[in-house]
């Protein structure tokens, strides 16, 4: 993991410019290939038929993993949607970008993005959607952009055309529209002598869960299942914390979120994601680029459906942080692979950048997934560190930190020194807290430790309050 000193330290994109146009500027548009970042909002992930899901179907998204890779665990590292957005744009967690929480705080314009980096080295950048970051993207440069402000509403969108252009309402469904845009540029728009990356970001499936017309009779029928812990918060469940029981995200609270019927919404806001993508790759082919583009999708963090009787995201807790993450390269990646190594969010730009032909940057704290794809057996990270840092904010949930290994997940609210502590093995749903088991309190010092380490070497360096220090333990 590469460590990230401080901001200040950060290359300017002025000066990015020359150095990654010295480095790729002048090879071939062939050897280099294009890429569509496809991302969704609160898809977690088994939210698709690909991985198991027993009522949704998603074919398009389907076809990317039998098509490319998918990966089992891909994690975010701030499970809220501004954070993880500038993440995989910047290769840094948010604590290194400064885009902490929700509350509307710019990417500093001194640190370059993904699209920075592609477009300096002679790619064409394109932004389609929501960014959900202050200022929208429109403070740096696209050959093309169409996105609007905040969450933007799925029907009948207020979107802007151009960074420079006008806001305005459009017909029909948020998703369709952005989509049918990107498309649009693809056939008409580009110029077919350089590579390209689109960034095609959907705002499904998003609460509130608004469905396309085509889907209203969709899931009507359909039981929704309770899932194993859906009354276990009520029951004072062994050991969970009150940092966890005591946040505002349960179902019944909310008038829009009442019961688990709200699934079947959110379902069909996928399928109408699933659709577009299936448009986006009918145009691959037909422009004949389908062989030669490397298609990602992910999420920008996942979603409680009923577990712990909550909905929403932002805790710690497999349902919240673990998303999709497929990738299809027909060049590299060998249909039906998966891989079961810890990715995150920080992977992405890295991974793009090589793929691209770029060297990372070495501030940029995530590692290329290219060995992956490309098949090999390698040396992989065994534990990362996850950060929340929205409180006081909505839902409630206090400040968190937290590591997750291979087997062990420890989680420290620590402004109220409480904890939460799972052995995943033998434990994969979270129910068993050993966090203040006798047992277990090497294991949890051990892991505190580890913690203070991560931030260290992601350049978050404690101070006298570090996470070991903050447990007075």
């Amino acid at each position: 993991m590469r460590v990230h000193r401080c901001l200040a330290a950060v290359l300017i994109v002025p000066a990015l410019t020359l150095l990654v146009t010295r480095q790729s500027v002048t090879a071939a548009a062939a050897d280099r290939p294009n890429f569509v970042i496809l991302m969704t909002d609160d898809q977690r992930w088994d939210a698709m038929s690909c991985a198991g899901n027993p009522i949704l179907r998603t074919p398009n998204m389907d076809r990317i993993a039998a098509e490319g890779a998918r990966f089992l665990n891909m994690f975010v590292t701030n499970s809220l949607c501004a954070p993880s957005r500038a993440t995989l744009l910047t290769g840094l967690y948010s604590h290194s970008h400064g885009v902490i929480d929700n509350k509307r705080r710019p990417l500093p314009p001194a640190i370059p993005i993904l699209s920075d980096y592609l477009r300096a080295a002679g790619y064409q950048v394109v932004f389609c959607g929501k960014s959900h970051v202050r200022g929208a993207l429109r403070d740096r440069q696209w050959d093309y952009y169409f996105g609007y402000v905040g969450q933007g509403r799925y029907l009948n969108p207020i979107i802007r055309e151009g960074v420079n252009g006008q806001d305005r309402q459009y017909q029909g469904y948020m998703d369709d529209i952005v989509t049918g845009k990107a498309i649009e540029w693809i056939k008409r728009g580009r110029d077919k002598s350089r590579p390209f990356c689109l960034f095609l970001w959907f705002k499904a499936p998003h609460r509130s869960w608004i469905r396309a017309r085509r889907h209203h009779d969709l899931f009507r029928t359909v039981v929704i299942p309770k899932p194993v812990t859906y009354d276990e918060d009520l029951k004072g469940y062994p050991g969970k914390p009150a940092a966890f029981v005591e946040a505002t995200n349960k179902i019944g609270d909310f008038p829009d979120v009442r019961s688990l019927e709200f699934v079947k919404d959110y379902y069909a806001t996928i399928v109408a994601v699933d659709e577009n993508i299936g448009r986006l790759l009918r145009v691959l082919e037909e422009e004949g680029i389908d062989q030669d583009t490397c298609v990602i999708h992910t999420g920008d963090n996942g979603f409680f459906l009923g577990e712990w009787r909550a909905f929403d995201k932002r805790f710690m807790h497999e349902p919240s942080i673990r998303v999709p993450l497929l990738i299809r390269y027909p060049r590299l990646v060998k249909p039906g692979t998966v891989r079961d190594e810890m990715v995150l969010n920080v992977d992405i730009a890295p991974t793009v950048l090589e793929l691209a032909g770029l060297s990372v940057p070495d501030r940029m704290h995530g590692r290329s997934l290219v060995p992956l794809l490309a098949g090999k057996q390698v040396e992989w990270r065994k534990d990362w560190l996850y950060e929340y840092f929205e409180y006081p904010g909505p839902h409630s949930v206090r400040k968190h930190r937290g590591i997750r290994t291979e087997r062990w997940k420890l989680i420290h609210y620590y402004e109220v020194d409480q904890f939460e502590l799972y052995d995943l093995q033998n434990d994969p749903l979270e129910r068993f807290n050993l966090a203040y088991d006798p047992q277990y309190a090497d294991l949890k010092q051990r892991l505190l430790r580890r913690i203070d380490e991560l931030r260290r070497e992601t350049g978050d360096v404690p101070g006298e309050q570090g996470a070991a220090r903050e447990s007075n333990k």
